[in-house]
């Protein structure tokens, strides 16, 4: 009960997280969408920062918290692809391209950023697996 409890929580605050993002930077149907290419990027950095230093010594409600809770609810998919379908139908299929490899090449770039960094460390113990 506690990992299911704990994907709720995590995914209120990934989303309330994200909503903050979309208003604070905006973005229509012909804009680049800033907001979702930062989330994403931000959330394959984190992601694999907790990978390589929580992961290992994290309780599974805890991993259930902060991986599909708070980082899924986070970024999102579905968001790049609407953006990605939006800027296509609007007329800027080339920026849609530009936006998608970039966000791929720059999410697997990020996450992979965030293990080296997050394993280049010690990791201390958090607590026994409940």
């Amino acid at each position: 009960m506690k990992p299911i409890l704990a994907v709720l929580v995590g995914g209120s605050l990934g989303t309330a997280a994200r909503l903050t993002v979309d208003v604070v930077l905006p973005h229509g149907g012909t804009t680049f969408p800033l907001g979702t290419f930062l989330v994403n990027l931000a959330g394959s950095f984190v992601l694999g920062m907790l990978v390589s230093r929580v992961w290992p010594v994290a309780p599974e409600w805890l991993r259930a918290g902060l991986g599909p809770g708070l980082l899924g609810s986070f970024t999102t998919f579905s968001a790049l692809a609407v953006s990605a379908v939006e800027l296509t139908a609007s007329g800027v299929a080339a920026s849609a391209v530009v936006y998608v490899v970039a966000s791929v090449i720059g999410g697997i770039a990020a996450a992979a950023l965030g293990l080296r960094l997050g394993s280049s460390r010690p990791v201390p113990p958090i607590g026994p697996d409940e």
